[in-house]
């Protein structure tokens, strides 16, 4: 044997002899309880209250339902063009039936081809936008208000009270 491999031999036999002692010498811990299983979403980030005053103040600019009305809409199949303004990543884990996904982020770029343009373009359909919290939906409802699109809506709900809730869920095909 070299005397590189012995001397690596012989530093590993003493610290995994060192390592075993502390091991067989120190007094076990109590085992501990086993991690709870998660039962809802994380909760939502914090942001500066400068975001929930935005958040707020749209939202008083704006016309919103919260999930009772909305769920009555949507049982009466009178939401209009339903759209699911998350990433397209909280889209593909589940959706209320019938919605489109248009995100937030690009909503002004893709809501056209949803609304008849360049054909017919339809500055008055009948829109209803929700997200997972109510509060890009707000903005972006907004946002198509300042566009010139006149009937809009924005559900002030959590998606993970109406998937709680027990109502429709789809996946994407």
């Amino acid at each position: 044997m070299s005397y590189r491999k012995s001397l690596l031999f012989t530093a590993l036999v003493l610290v995994g002899g060192a390592a075993l002692t502390a091991c067989t010498t120190a007094p076990m811990a109590p085992a501990a309880a086993p991690a709870p299983v998660a039962q809802a979403a994380a909760p939502a980030p914090s942001y500066p209250a400068t975001i929930n005053q935005l958040v707020a103040r749209t939202k008083s600019q704006i016309k919103t339902v919260k999930m009772p009305e909305f769920k009555a809409a949507f049982d009466r199949k009178d939401t209009g063009l339903l759209i699911d303004v998350r990433n397209e990543n909280e889209f593909e884990d589940g959706f209320v039936p019938g919605a489109v996904n248009v995100p937030r982020g690009l909503i002004e770029f893709r809501i056209w081809k949803q609304v008849g343009f360049p054909n017919a373009t339809d500055m008055n359909k009948k829109m209803t936008l929700y997200c997972a919290t109510g509060g890009r939906c707000a903005l972006a409802t907004k946002t198509l208000m300042e566009l010139g699109f006149t009937n809009v809506t924005s559900v002030d709900m959590l998606f993970a009270d109406w998937v709680k809730a027990g109502y429709p869920v789809e996946m994407p095909k």
